[in-house]
Parts: structure tokens; sequence; C-alpha cells
């Protein structure tokens, strides 16, 4: 197929293409829906639009954030989203995926506590309401300095370095690590989160072990198996009596073929019935929110993030990226039709741009999702909400264009953001980071 980029001008333009390339991708051009609060357990999220979880690389040496961190989150807060679903922490030592990333622990929760001050007040101050305060709590797995595995996958290994006789981090082990999510939830509680999130997507340690058919012991092989440690965590949560929401980011699709994947069949293609299946036991475990994302950046990153550009080191589009968008919104909708009563947080949202709310609101208009959550789009255009409410619009000026270099900074463990829209902060650093990797 020929390779496209976002050329729309009109909303016209958009749904000549949803035709041209037989899409349901539900677009509305009411609003006013995404204005409607969500209620999430006991507390209210403002509004129906969500800043994704996208690390900036920024965390000081000892895990708490660094200078950037408030600065990013604070402008996340100013820009209107009802919910800020704050990037990947560690929640132990040896989970953490690189010095940079924030980690959270006993010495330092006060740092996290202040960030979560600052991100609260900045949205009161700014839209009169508060944004709802999601902690995604990590273990980076293959993709951190020990690259500790829960199975082993050819193609993964291969590209995360790893060795194909390395040994598999241990049951006990993953006992073990069981309790330090449950210390780290309640870290986030004593910070001040609104929720967790017990990361599960992009083939990080928790996402593997959903995957994990090949995995002998009581993590492994059969579906019960595989899914015990989230299920086991969430319970000790419960069972401690932690008085946070639990939620969890979750792969509904790894885009791996069957035995090495979780929610495809043998040929790689989609297969939701174990998701579906583990949706609703989460949901009966009393979970009120998931968010639901696809495939991974390591080895598809046009399934996860379709683009336009790919980066230095990425691969032109295989596949016109309004078909990307309309598999991820698909997705999502199958599970939040699974599950109606949950609040479903969708993503896939970025690339469309200054047409992303149309196709927001008929996300929520139709059921297909209760939420619609900006990652990159989010680091580019962080007061995206506002402008919705307050103009109705995008401005074009001011979107994500999907070039890609804020994904080439975070790979490489750069300081991270938007160098086309905050270029003032960032346009030097990935400068900088093109001279000293050159070559590579």
């Amino acid at each position: 197929m020929q390779q496209m980029r976002f050329y729309y001008k009109t909303l016209q333009d958009f749904t000549a293409d949803l035709e041209k390339f037989d899409l349901d991708v539900p677009v509305d051009t009411d609003l006013s829906v995404l204005q409607t609060p969500v209620l999430v357990g006991t507390k209210t999220i403002p509004n129906r639009l969500s800043i994704q979880p996208m690390e900036g690389c920024d965390a000081l040496e000892d895990g708490s954030p660094g200078e950037l961190t408030f600065r990013r989150y604070e402008r996340f807060a100013r820009g209107g989203a009802g919910l800020i679903w704050f990037e990947a922490t560690a929640a132990s030592a040896a989970g953490r995926g690189k010095p940079s990333q924030l980690y959270l622990h006993d010495d330092n929760v006060d740092n996290f506590a202040r960030l979560v001050e600052q991100t609260r007040q900045a949205g009161v101050e700014n839209t009169g309401k508060a944004p709802y305060l999601v902690l995604q709590l990590t273990h980076a797995g293959r993709y951190g300095d020990g690259k500790i595995i829960a199975v082993h996958e050819p193609e993964l290994d291969r590209r995360a370095g790893v060795d194909p006789q390395k040994p598999v981090i241990t049951d006990d082990e993953l006992r073990n690590l069981e309790d330090d999510f449950v210390k780290a939830t309640r870290l986030a509680l004593a910070a001040g989160f609104d929720a967790v999130d017990i990361k599960a997507c992009h083939r990080y340690l928790i996402s593997e072990l959903l995957g994990a058919h090949n995995r002998p012991g009581e993590y492994g092989g059969s579906y019960e198996n595989r899914t015990r440690w989230l299920k086991n965590v969430i319970t000790k949560i419960k069972d401690a009596k932690i008085d946070i929401e639990i939620t969890t980011r979750l792969n509904a699709y790894d885009a791996i073929p069957h035995p090495y994947g979780w929610g495809s069949d043998s040929e790689g293609g989609i297969d939701l019935a174990e998701p579906k299946r583990l949706v609703q036991e989460l949901v009966d475990l009393g979970l009120n929110m998931i968010n639901i994302t696809i495939a991974t950046p390591y080895l598809t990153p046009h399934l996860s993030r379709p683009y336009d550009q790919p980066g230095r080191n990425g691969y032109p589009q295989p596949e016109h990226p309004l078909i990307g968008v309309a598999r991820i919104m698909n997705v999502v909708k199958e599970i939040q039709k699974t599950v109606p009563g949950c609040t479903i947080v969708g993503t896939g949202f970025s690339w469309l741009r200054q047409i992303a709310p149309y196709v927001a609101a008929g996300m929520v208009n139709e059921g297909c999702a209760s939420i619609c959550g900006f990652g990159r789009g989010g680091f580019a255009y962080p007061d995206f909400a506002k402008d919705i409410f307050t103009t109705g619009e995008m401005s074009p000026k001011k979107v994500c264009i999907s070039c890609s270099k804020c994904s080439e900074l975070k790979g490489a463990a750069w300081l991270t953001g938007c160098v086309v829209r905050d270029s003032e902060v960032y346009a030097p650093i990935y400068q900088r980071f093109l001279k000293e990797t050159a070559g590579r």
C-alpha cells in the first residue's frame, strides 16, 4: 500500500478515507459529551479526556521527579484533561528500566507527594477542577539493565539483546515482586494519588507473563497461571485494605503469534477471547477502570502508535496509519462492550491531530470507550482539552505531527518531550542527541 501521511483539511476528507478503507471509526461533531464527568469508585473524573503515560526520562538519581518532571505534569494539569495517567514508575529497584526512570520508595515519597500537590493545584488554579491522578507502577523486565525476563521469545530476545540461555525470573522472585507492588501501592496512597496502575502492557515483565504459554510453574502455561500474578497483586492490595483505586494499563493484543503472544492467534492476528475473559475477572475483583492498549513499541510501533515519520531507526508504515488507528479503536470497543459498566480508557488518538475530538466524541457517544487518552499528543499539546472545551476544536498549529522524535529520545533514555511544539526545551536536547549518536 502506498505510504500516506495525515493530510486531512476537513472532517469530510477524513470520513471519505474511512469509507475508502471500509473502516468502522465513530465520528460525532457534538463534543459536549467530552465535558461530562465519570464516576470511578468514590471519586469523579472531571471530563472524558486523559493524558496517557509517556516517560520523560528526567528523574533524579534516587528516582524522584526532577525539574522537568514537575514542569511536565503542571502543564498537563493546566491543560484541562480530567485524567492524568502518570508515567511508568518502578515499584522496586530491580524493576527500574533506566537510571532516569521514576522510582517510588520510602526515602522519596515526600517528593512524589509534592509532585501530586503541585499538579493537582495547577489544575484547580487553571480550570477550577482537580484532575484525577493515576500512578503507573511497573517492572521493566527485559527492557531494564538487568534484562529480567519471564519467558523467552526469540524475536524479542534478539532485539533486546537477551541471551536465549538466560534463566527466567523464578516463581519465588515473582511472589516477592507481588509484595513489592503492594508496598509501592501503599506509598502511592501516602503520596496522594487517586489510583495505581499495575502496568501489564507493551511486553514489560507483567505483560510478558500474560503470554508465557511456554513457562513452567505456577505463573506460566495455563490461562489461570499466566494471569495469576496480576490477580494476586490486586487481591493482596485489597486484603491489605489500602484505600486507593486499583487499575491496570492492559495489552489486549500483543501482535506476537501464539504461543508467545497474548490476545494473538497462531498467525499473529487478533484473538480477544482471553483478554475479554481477563477484563471480566478484573471487574469482578473490583476494578472500576482499565486502560487498553496493544502491541509493543519495541517490535511493532506502527501498531501501538501509528506515525507519519518512523524516526531514524524505525521503518516506514507498512499500512495506512488510519488503518492502525481503526484497529486500536476496534479493540478498545470490543473490551468496552465486554464490560460496559467499567470505565475503559481508549488510546490511539494522537495521530488523528485536529480530527481527534470528533472521533473521541464518537467513541464515547457510541459506548466504545469511556475516556479517550492522548500520549504523544499530550507531550505536544498539553492544553488540548482546554482548547476543545473553550473553542470547540484543536488547533492544527499545536497538534502532534507523529514525527517520532519523542520516541527516539525516550528509546535512548534521553530527556524526552516534544521537539517540535516544545522546541525551546527539547530541540537543543534532540540536536545534541543526533550529534552524539551519529552513525549508531
